[in-house]
């Protein structure tokens, strides 16, 4: 069912921004020069967490493109420790100069599929949290070429995310304590991503 809303979020962005798509093909030249059309990119801060992870950015007007990224930890340490989740996101972006240069603002939309526990820091010591989130925000970025096709870019966005969870003891097979959800208001979105561009 929650798929089902993200899946109705991304079909909105897209009859939102496909109808940009009809400037003619000689204005597009014209407003982008040699501006790409496609970029495939990772996010080092999923790295960083030992998290795989990929995106994929299309034009879809001289200043509107639709970024569609993916990431997913499967690791369990030990004392089953865990920090496992899947997460799909989807932005439509504006770019305030050609599209894959500089500044740009977006909207976005999330799901994910958690199973976290037993990480003191995070303030998961003795519990295990099974579920999903679901949510909307807006971010900003801005993309620094470093070649003709590479390029590093940072972005970040605030939102709402809602979760529906399950609780229970953290050790293996822990007794279920209940379930549970919670509204979030804040940060929804970081990145500093390498990517490469092409046509």
């Amino acid at each position: 069912m929650k798929a089902n809303c993200l899946y109705g979020v991304i079909g909105t962005l897209c009859l939102v921004l496909l109808p940009l798509k009809t400037v003619s093909s000689e204005k597009r030249a014209a407003d982008t020069g040699s501006a790409p059309r496609f970029a495939v990119k990772t996010n080092a801060l999923y790295w960083a967490a030992a998290s795989f992870n990929a995106g994929f950015e299309a034009g879809l007007a001289p200043k509107i493109t639709l970024d569609v990224s993916a990431a997913y930890n499967p690791w369990v340490l030990s004392e089953n420790r865990k920090f496992k989740f899947w997460l799909a996101q989807a932005e439509g972006r504006y770019w305030f100069g050609r599209r894959f240069r500089g500044h740009f603002v977006g909207v976005h939309a999330l799901y994910a599929d958690f199973n976290v526990g037993g990480i003191r820091f995070l303030g998961l010591g003795g519990r295990r949290y099974e579920g999903d989130l679901y949510g909307a925000g807006v971010s900003y970025g801005y993309r620094w070429a470093i070649g003709k096709r590479w390029g590093v870019e940072a972005t970040a966005g605030l939102g709402y995310l809602r979760s529906d969870y399950n609780r229970y003891e953290q050790k293996r097979c822990g007794a279920s304590l209940g379930s549970g959800h919670r509204n979030y208001f804040g940060p929804t979105r970081i990145g500093v991503s390498f990517s490469f561009t092409f046509d």
